[in-house]
């Protein structure tokens, strides 16, 4: 059984998130976010204003007062206007536990989610453990080999594409407009020094940014980072994120790899910021060549 939300979220995340603009289009929402309830990963939202005006978030968070403020400058939109989030993305089949919240405040924004999570989020719905969550119909679920939305106004902005080899069906996009990579659990970028920088010293992981002892910390360390030494982080991928069809995580993998972007946001660890395509491109080096060395 799944920890409940709980024990997972902060209980009060107004008071350490960080709102920060990274581009005119962009502002992230980052904040602490507890793994299974106890690995501290870190976690992220982001929110873009799409040329249409409307603004899309992707793996949505809390929608605290000032999350709400953070919507109505990004959209440009008087305060109460509930038309100023368009579309509500669930990047894969875990970040999606105030996709519910943020639906009953923007009531005619679009969900967006991998083929699945429909139905996990049916079977969930009333369930103590995700209060959250509700049974909300879905505008889209992107199954394999689909590289668009099919909504016009999205579609013009962002590059799709969905990696179904993934455990987590992992979706990734593009905005083309600000040139950054936005995905979840696809590349992530430790140790998730914002996502705790608001946190009380007192308070924080004792042992490192994991606070699971030593051991742990030093594998998630040196797992999740995206410069350095990447032996471990691409074995990670390579044996884990990849799944069995290395072909199809390939192939996705290149899709990627050809689209324009400077920027990569990650749901775990820091920004990365002017140079994340070669970071990509580094991390992902074996899938880019089909060979692991």
């Amino acid at each position: 059984m799944a920890p409940p939300t709980s024990a997972l979220v902060p209980r009060d995340p107004a008071s350490v998130m960080s709102i920060r603009s990274i581009h005119p289009t962009v502002t992230t929402l980052s904040l602490p976010f507890n793994r299974h309830g106890r690995i501290a990963f870190g976690g992220r939202a982001t929110l873009v204003r799409l040329s249409s005006g409307s603004v899309a978030v992707f793996g949505p968070v809390a929608l605290t007062p000032d999350v709400h403020t953070a919507v109505r400058d990004l959209a440009k939109a008087p305060e109460g206007r509930a038309d100023a989030v368009g579309y509500i993305v669930a990047p894969d089949l875990e970040h999606h536990i105030f996709v519910s919240e943020w639906k009953k405040a923007f009531p005619s924004a679009k969900i967006i989610g991998p083929e699945g999570l429909y139905d996990k989020r049916k079977l969930q719905a009333g369930d103590a453990n995700t209060p959250n969550v509700s049974d909300d119909p879905f505008f889209k679920s992107l199954r394999q080999g689909e590289t668009a939305i099919g909504d016009a106004a999205f579609d013009k902005d962002f590059e799709t594409e969905m990696l179904h080899t993934t455990t987590s069906k992992e979706l990734v996009f593009c905005h083309k407009a600000s040139k950054t990579l936005i995905q979840a659990d696809l590349m992530f970028n430790m140790p998730p020094t914002e996502q705790y920088s608001r946190v009380p010293e007192n308070e924080r992981p004792k042992s490192g940014f994991f606070g699971i002892g030593p051991l742990a910390n030093l594998i998630f360390s040196q797992i999740g980072k995206t410069q350095g030494d990447l032996t471990w982080p691409r074995r990670f991928v390579w044996y884990g994120i990849a799944g069995k069809d290395k072909d199809a995580f390939n192939q996705g993998i290149r899709r990627i790899d050809s689209w324009d972007f400077v920027n990569v946001i990650p749901a775990h660890g820091d920004t990365i910021l002017g140079d994340g395509k070669e970071r990509f491109r580094s991390l992902f080096a074996w899938h880019l060549k089909d060979k692991k060395e």
